[in-house]
């Protein structure tokens, strides 16, 4: 099925089942019908009940093999144990699409994932494509065309607009609705798409991508199921000027956490998720109001460079705008002094301006002052965006106060956010109508500007060059799973241009020669944590020291793991540098292969310090990564401190990155990374593990 005509199923139905459908009012399955009758549905309705002949005044039938075709698109409205056999008649019927509003699948447990992973095989034998199970269903608003049960889609006027919308809750797809409709927003196509067995987020998000009436889309997310889609999705929405904006839950530790080696332990779904909106140029919101509120914001706006985040404050209210700043500031945005030049030139028009970050003006005022104001920040080149806070008489005068004021400065070639201080519905009603973004709250207004500010144009992420993954394909060779120890990892790491220190491998202790001062630690894939095992020792110095430690390790490795495989003792020359960093690579299944860089050693999981990207990366985007960590700031020669190679650590990271292009990787870590001074060069990796598979 070609996208088009998916589109035509799912939103453009000439005939509709209603399976299950009920005669009993007070029934949840009796609502679709009647929603469809509301909005004036002109295609065929065909409820679908076995023990009817007529539901609502129209004919029903015993089953949709029965019913008179041809049938575009089908809402199952079952016990979940009937619906494998309605979609075994909707696949005999040759139905294309069907939306299943029952519970009682992967949301329950591995009984329920079973139903579900079979009703989705008798779909795909047939072609048959699939929205839920577990969802409230479809809404093309443009064309009239509800497929739902949800409530509040019978109890709500239904306003056309230009706002997409797929929510993995269903009954969020309600509430924003109506909160929409609140401020004079409507929708053109809604999908609630519940467990998500077949469609998902990101292919109803390209649908709606490529939907003329659609201008902007919102994202309800839970999880990410297809972000393969959704990345694909977003792409193509900045490429057609349409702004995808995603409001995720799950942001604090008692969301999902992965934990599987250091690297996986240190970073959550929220990481993860940040990374893939800033790579995929989605913009992401923390508060429900500012999922509502941002679209008007950004409509007809494109994405910043990332330089710098500044926002200019006039205001007629010190205390509202200051609750403003004072989040933005928070979040790492900037409110600049307006320069001497721009206050001049407000000057010569008789307004004046004082060197503060808020520029305030009182509403009562010179005529005239506030506008001529507003449109010199809206055209000037020190702000990315413009806010402006209205007072008390955005809610005794709404009409006559905004017309003078923001109305008259006319639009500029930046977003523009009017908070209302008091609660000033009117104003923000004017607002509304005029298409300029107003705000209710202080929180969601700093909400859309931080969004805003921090969008970024999706990353093209071209593949590793061949070249740079030749020498690690060779090492692999032949390995598809398992761990690799550490001389192997090394090996690994080596292969990607990472330096390694000159290793031993001791099989007996007596094997050992060589000078100087040495650390020595067990080898094996089965003990990841060698430290807190207490099989590392450092700093020994001379063959004699060096031996006795090999021996007590092998001693004290047989003792306390026994079942563990011992690969030998590893020798290695101590390292002098300035830092240590932890590298990690982690194949994610839920966004795919992403890079970590956190401060390392053996103080990685307290001190919780990292930041990650998509991989592969660029060494300008490794290098952004390092400058994301306060603790390696002291390295670029703050207060004349010994600078650090930090150029070697940017090349390294984007190296390690490049094991997204080997598919067997699964995850890799080097811990700690050492980062020399830069009068002596590079990054050395000390330790680390890979896992295969």
């Amino acid at each position: 099925m070609t996208t088009a005509s998916l589109a035509e199923a799912l939103f453009h139905p000439r005939s509709i089942a209603l399976i299950g459908a009920s005669p009993d009012s007070a029934k949840t399955n009796s609502r679709p019908q009647r929603i469809l009758a509301k909005a004036g549905y002109a295609g065929r309705i065909l409820p679908i009940n076995p023990s009817r002949r007529e539901i609502g005044g129209l004919p029903a039938y015993p089953s949709v093999r029965d019913a008179p075709g041809p049938v575009d698109h089908a809402l199952i409205m079952l016990p979940a144990a009937a619906v494998p056999d309605a979609i075994e008649d909707c696949v005999a019927a040759g139905i294309p699409a069907a939306t299943i509003y029952s519970a009682g699948f992967a949301e329950i447990g591995e009984e329920g994932r079973a139903l579900q992973d079979r009703i989705v095989g008798i779909a795909r034998a047939g072609g048959m494509r699939l929205v839920g199970p577990n969802c409230l269903g479809l809404l093309n608003v443009t064309d009239a065309i509800p497929i739902t049960v949800n409530a509040a889609v019978e109890a709500e006027p239904l306003l056309p607009g230009w706002l997409g919308m797929v929510s993995q809750s269903g009954s969020m797809m309600g509430a924003l609705l109506s909160r929409c409709a609140a401020r004079g927003l409507g929708f053109s196509k809604l999908a609630s798409v519940g467990n998500e067995c077949d469609l998902g987020v990101g292919e109803i998000a390209e649908i709606l991508v490529e939907d003329e009436a659609t201008r902007a889309i919102l994202l309800f997310l839970e999880t990410f199921r297809d972000a393969e889609a959704l990345a694909r999705a977003a792409h193509r929405a900045h490429a057609l000027g349409k702004p995808v904006i995603a409001y995720k839950l799950g942001r604090s530790e008692l969301g999902r956490r992965i934990a599987v080696s250091h690297t996986g332990a240190m970073v959550g779904g929220d990481e993860l998720a940040a990374a893939f909106f800033r790579d995929h140029g989605i913009l992401r919101v923390e508060t429900l109001e500012g999922l509502v509120e941002l679209p008007r914001l950004v409509l007809g706006h494109k994405p910043g460079t990332g330089a710098r985040r500044r926002v200019a404050a006039l205001t007629g209210t010190g205390g509202g705008a200051g609750m403003i700043v004072d989040r933005l500031g928070l979040l790492g945005d900037e409110v600049p002094v307006p320069p001497e030049s721009f206050r001049a030139a407000l000057a010569a028009e008789g307004v004046p301006v004082s060197d503060s970050p808020l520029i305030d003006l009182p509403m009562g005022g010179t005529r005239g002052q506030y506008p001529a104001a507003l449109r010199a920040l809206l055209r000037s080149g020190h702000c990315d965006a413009v806010l402006a806070v209205l007072g008390s008489t955005a809610r005794l005068k709404p009409e006559s106060h905004v017309e003078e004021f923001i109305l008259a400065a006319g639009p500029g070639p930046k977003p523009l956010a009017v908070f209302c201080a008091p609660q000033a519905d009117g104003a923000l009603a004017v607002l509304d109508r005029a298409g300029i973004a107003g705000f209710r709250t202080p929180e969601s207004c700093a909400d859309a500007l931080h969004a805003f500010l921090a969008w970024r144009a999706p990353r093209c992420r071209p593949p590793a060059p061949a070249q740079s993954v030749k020498g690690p394909r060779a090492v692999l060779a032949g390995r598809t799973a398992g761990v690799l120890d550490e001389a192997e990892s090394c090996t690994l790491f080596a292969a990607l241009g990472i330096e390694v220190p000159k290793l031993q491998l001791l099989q007996s202790p007596g094997e050992f020669t060589g000078e100087g001062r040495y650390a020595v630690k067990i080898l094996s894939p089965d003990i990841a944590h060698k430290t807190d095992a207490g099989l590392v020792r450092l700093g020994l110095e001379g063959e004699a020291a060096v031996r006795a430690a090999a021996a007590e390790l092998l001693d004290r490795a047989r003792g306390h793991f026994p079942a563990a495989r011992l690969r030998g003792v590893l020798a290695a020359p101590m390292q002098q540098g300035l830092a240590e960093v932890i590298l990690g690579f982690r194949r994610d299944p839920e966004v795919g292969p992403v890079v970590v860089l956190g401060m390392g050693g053996v103080m990685a999981e307290l001190r919780r310090s990292f930041t990650l990207r998509l991989a592969p990366v660029t060494p300008a985007e490794a290098q952004e990564m390092i400058e994301d960590l306060t603790e390696l700031k002291p390295l670029a020669g703050w207060r004349n401190l010994p600078r650090g190679d930090l150029g070697a650590l940017a090349r390294a990271v984007a190296s390690f990155s490049a094991l997204a292009a080997l598919p067997e990787v699964q995850e890799a870590e080097i811990n700690p990374l050492l980062i020399r001074a830069e009068t002596e060069g590079g990054v050395v990796a000390l330790d680390g593990l890979v896992r295969l598979g």
